[in-house]
Order: structure tokens, then C-alpha cells, then sequence
């Protein structure tokens, strides 16, 4: 690893530009971001991908290889990436680092616990959270009904138990007794407003306006009711300020927030993304999950919010996710016809990021159980598609096997990028901003609004948020709400559960099938493959 001020270096920053957590990792300092008016210099490249297997398709890994080709073919690239949560670390996924010879650097250290950024989303929202309750014990004038009250607390380890959870037992000076629940720290509305503020003041203000419950008249209670807003911006103090850090060959990445790409909106921060923009000519960011989940979000709810706009959109697609798609076993080939069928998959995401204006760059990212014949089926079919493809072999190879995507995606920059296009207008009501999406993005035939999202409708248009984007919460490995319906699912009808008001990050949350927000530990988790050395050093991620 170079040293931490050679890579700012490399950026034009300056050492007093830089808050250094020793000698590989810093953040920008609160004057060294860029200001609401600074326009981007460098072009952004969105690396998305068709809805993945559970162990995920390698979108960072390809999203960092990228960044490698592009410094490699004599580009000045940056990363602007999310950071690792704990949940999926100890859970199933792993470290969110990448991986082989295209991670970001230093891997464990940026997994396990990194700056501190959650731990400090988890106190804000847990300090809202105790204030919550601490008007309801002492009754203030804020009147609160403690039966319509849905600010959860939140922690940063899957712990399916802390779903459901009761509160303010033992007495009198132990508060008043309700129902409540945990989620994940990566869903928590501090977390999307992180990631989606501009500058200091945005930041207080969405603060302020996060919603907590209502009184007994039916009245909004918000963050500024509760006089919570300085309290919680002063632990953000340092969590606001992006971070710094380097790929496997040098390259720089911007790492900063980490929302859920099936809850929350689930990109990086908007701050990290312009500060990245602002010193190099291409910067590489990724979107949570699928095109359905993480890309969708980036145009509809990243981009309206902040102006933002990409160049190129890259498509992650693989051998094993497209063996599932087409009916077969993800981790060994069968009949190549497997492949020609879920090749429909990817055709129906084509035409979703064809929806935004765009051509998809496809980036192939190579296996070691794939077959010559299985990855010439991907390219034919591609090409059929009228897509320029690109094997990627960055795992093993490093930046080097990633040079043939990366003059793919400067060749498709070169080109103007298309212009801003939305999937609906903040006008239109919420039912045709869900339908939208759906019939669009997902192929859905109908929506089936349960009588809770209903009512949740009606409360969103009688206290005037009607106006605002959607965040649609679904599973990630199908089209449709069901994780078992694979491949290109047809003339199905999208549930949906209920309508939460995300008044700080901006956004009506709209959850579908069955969507938990804290999620639960495997039967054998990846934690009791972590250990800690005899020398200190983190193993097993």
C-alpha cells in the first residue's frame, strides 16, 4: 500500500485537506468538500448488474478492476464506493472489499469498523430514539401517543431476535412500555440521509425532518420537535466526511456511507461521489444489488436529489447467475441451453437501463468453473442485444484483466451521455410513481395494495408528502417480490405491504412481499470463521 498523502497527492489534495486515521486511511476535511454549485469535472460511470445469486456476482470487485483498467489505458480514475456492514461480514456475504487482486485497501480494517461511520449513524438514530422515549416518560407538551410511534433503534449485527422487541419494562422509572423492534444500521433513515445530503445545512435539515410518530391529535412528530437535530449532527461531525483509501494497485477510492440496496436506496454518498468527481476524469461507482433495486434508486432518488448524472452503465452479468435465471444450478454448468434461457434476464435489464437513455456496457466477470462455450453463448447473445461485452478476469488478473472493459467504457464515454430522464414526475401521485417502477423496471402486470399501504397512502397525501420520490424495498435475487422467482417472471402482481414516510432522506419507502429490515444470521455464519492472529491481524473475511 502507498502512503495515504502520496494517493491525495495524486488527487491534488493537499496534506491540510486531509483528517489522517493512520498512515492508509483519512478523511476530507469539512472545508475540502465540494459546495452545492460545484459542477463534476470527471465522467461517472455506474457499474449495475442483473439480479444476483445469494454470494453476490462481484459488482465491487468488477466496479474496483474498472477503476484499475481505466488508471492502466492512461485514464485518472477514482472509486466512490459504500463501506462494508457488519450484518453481512458476520452473515453470509462476507467483507464488502471486493476481492482477489481488485479490493480496497486495508481490506479489514475497512470492514471491520473502518473510521467509525456506523457506529455514529447507529448513535444519532439511537439518540433520536432515547429522546422519543424520554418525551413520552416525562409526558412533555409534545403529546406524543406512544401507540403511533415507528422510530426503531437500530445495530450493526444481523440479530433476527431484536426484530420484535418490548421496551420500558420493570416499573415506573423504566418508561412507558411498547412495542418496538431493531433494524440494521444500513437502513437507518440516518444512514440514507448521510448519503444523500449536500452540504452542512441540508444535513440539519433533513435531520429535522425525519418523522418519529405522531401526537394524540394526529399531528407529525419530528426531529425538530424533539430539539434532537444539533445533538445528532455533532456525532455525524466526523461520519459527514468522506473517507480516503486505495485499491490493491493504487488507485483512489472515495468510501464513504453504506445504505441497504434492497431497503434503502443504496449507493454511496452524494459528497463522496462529487468530491471524487471534482479531481479525476473518471470516477467508478456501483448501485446496490440488481439494476431493479440499486441502479433504479441511483437515476430516480441520487441523481433527482443531487444532479448527478452518469456517462456510461456498465452491467455486471455472470455464468452462474444466468445458469439460475435459466433454471439450472449456479455452481456447476449443465446444458448450455440454461444459459440461452437466462439470457431473456438479461435482455429484460437491457431494456430497463435502456428506459434511463442508456446503452449498457456488459462486463462478463469470469469464474473459474465457467466454460469457454458458456461465455461465447453470453457474448452472441450480447451482441444480438447490440452490446459491446467484455470478459473480466480482474479477480485473478487485477487492473490487466480489466483493460479490454475499460477501453470498452471510454469508447462508450467518448459519446455524449443521454439526457436527464426520470421514470415518473414527483407530481404524479404515489400509486402511478410505484406502478412506474414496477411495470417498468420489474415487468410486473398489476399492483396489489394491501388495506395498510392503502391507509399509509392516505396519510401521505393529508400530511403533504405525496410529492415525493419512491424507494421501493424487494428482494434482490428476483424481478418479482418472490426470491424463488427466478429468470424472467411474467404477468406477475406486485404486493404491496405498507408506505413508510422517509421525510429526512426525502423518499416514501414502499415495502413488498416479505421484507425484513433487520436481517438474521445463516446456520453456520461467517463469524465463526473470524479470528484475530497472534501478531494482531484480522483473519477469515
Amino acid at each position: 500500500m502507498r502512503p495515504i498523502l502520496d494517493i491525495a497527492a495524486a488527487l491534488d489534495l493537499q496534506p491540510n485537506a486531509l483528517m489522517c486515521y493512520g498512515e492508509h486511511m483519512a478523511k476530507l476535511r469539512l472545508n475540502a468538500l465540494p459546495n452545492k454549485e460545484t459542477k463534476p469535472k470527471g465522467k461517472i460511470v455506474l457499474v449495475s448488474a442483473i439480479n444476483p445469486t445469494r454470494s453476490g456476482e462481484g459488482k465491487t470487485t468488477v466496479a474496483i478492476g474498472l477503476a484499475q483498467g481505466l488508471a492502466r489505458i492512461g485514464q485518472r480514475a477514482a472509486l466512490a464506493l459504500r463501506e462494508p456492514s457488519l450484518g453481512p461480514i458476520f452473515g453470509v456475504k462476507g467483507g464488502g472489499t471486493g476481492g482477489g487482486r481488485c479490493q480496497l485497501e486495508p481490506s479489514t480494517r475497512i470492514n471491520m469498523h473502518f473510521t467509525g461511520d456506523l457506529h455514529a449513524v447507529a448513535a444519532a438514530h439511537n439518540l433520536l430514539a432515547a429522546l422519543l422515549d424520554n418525551a413520552i416518560h416525562f409526558r412533555s407538551e409534545l403529546d406524543l401517543e406512544h401507540r403511533q410511534v415507528f422510530w426503531r433503534r437500530v445495530l450493526d449485527v444481523n440479530d433476527r431476535a431484536l426484530r420484535q422487541t418490548v421496551i420500558g419494562l420493570g416499573g415506573r422509572l423504566n418508561g412507558v412500555p411498547r412495542e418496538t423492534g431493531f433494524d440494521i444500521t444500513a437502513a437507518s433513515e440516518v444512514m440514507a440521509i448521510l448519503c444523500l445530503y449536500t452540504d452542512l445545512a441540508d444535513l440539519k435539515s433533513r435531520l429535522g425532518r425525519i418523522l418519529v410518530g405522531f401526537d394524540r391529535a394526529g399531528n407529525p412528530v419530528t426531529g425538530q420537535s424533539l430539539q434532537a437535530t444539533g445533538a445528532m449532527a455533532a456525532l455525524l461531525q466526523d461520519a459527514m466526511l468522506p473517507n480516503l483509501v486505495q485499491s490493491t494497485e493504487g488507485v483512489p477510492a472515495f468510501v464513504h456511507g453504506g445504505p441497504f440496496g434492497n431497503i434503502a436506496h443504496g449507493c454511496n454518498s452524494v459528497v463522496a461521489t462529487k468530491a471524487a468527481a471534482a479531481c479525476v476524469d473518471f470516477v467508478v461507482t456501483e448501485a446496490g444489488f440488481g439494476f431493479d433495486l440499486g441502479a433504479e434508486k441511483f437515476f430516480d432518488l441520487k441523481c433527482r436529489s443531487s444532479g448527478l448524472w452518469p456517462s456510461v452503465v456498465v452491467l455486471v452479468v455472470t455464468a452462474r447467475a444466468l445458469r439460475i435465471h435459466g433454471g439450472g444450478d449456479p455452481a456447476h454448468p449443465g446444458p448450455i441451453t440454461e444459459i440461452e434461457c437466462g439470457l431473456e434476464h438479461l435482455e429484460h435489464h437491457v431494456h430497463s437501463v435502456r428506459a434511463f437513455g442508456f446503452e449498457p456496457v456488459i462486463a462478463i466477470n469470469c469464474f473459474a468453473g465457467d466454460t469457454l462455450q458458456e461465455l461465447a453463448v453470453i457474448e452472441k447473445g450480447c451482441a444480438k442485444l447490440g452490446l459491446n461485452a467484455a470478459r473480466f478476469s480482474g479477480f485473478t488478473d487485477g487492473g490487466a484483466g480489466a483493460e479490454a472493459l475499460a477501453h470498452a467504457v471510454a469508447t462508450a464515454a467518448a459519446q455524449p451521455p443521454p439526457p436527464v430522464r426520470y421514470l415518473y414526475e414527483l407530481a404524479s401521485p404515489p400509486e402511478e410513481k410505484i406502478a412506474a417502477v414496477a411495470r417498468t423496471i420489474y415487468g410486473a402486470s398489476d399492483l396489489e395494495f394491501s388495506r395498510t399501504a392503502r391507509k399509509d397512502l392516505e396519510r401521505v397525501c393529508a400530511l403533504g408528502y405525496e410529492r415525493l420520490p419512491i424507494c421501493i424495498a424487494k428482494t434482490h435475487l428476483s424481478l418479482s417480490s418472490d426470491p424463488a422467482y427466478v429468470g424472467h417472471p411474467q404477468a406477475f402482481v406486485l404486493p404491496v405491504e405498507s408506505v413508510r414516510i422517509a421525510a429526512g432522506a426525502g423518499y416514501l419507502l414502499v415495502l413488498t412481499g416479505d421484507i425484513v429490515t433487520m436481517p438474521g444470521l445463516p446456520h453456520n455464519p461467517a463469524a465463526h470463521r473470524i479470528d484475530l492472529s497472534g501478531d494482531g491481524e484480522i483473519m477469515g473475511i
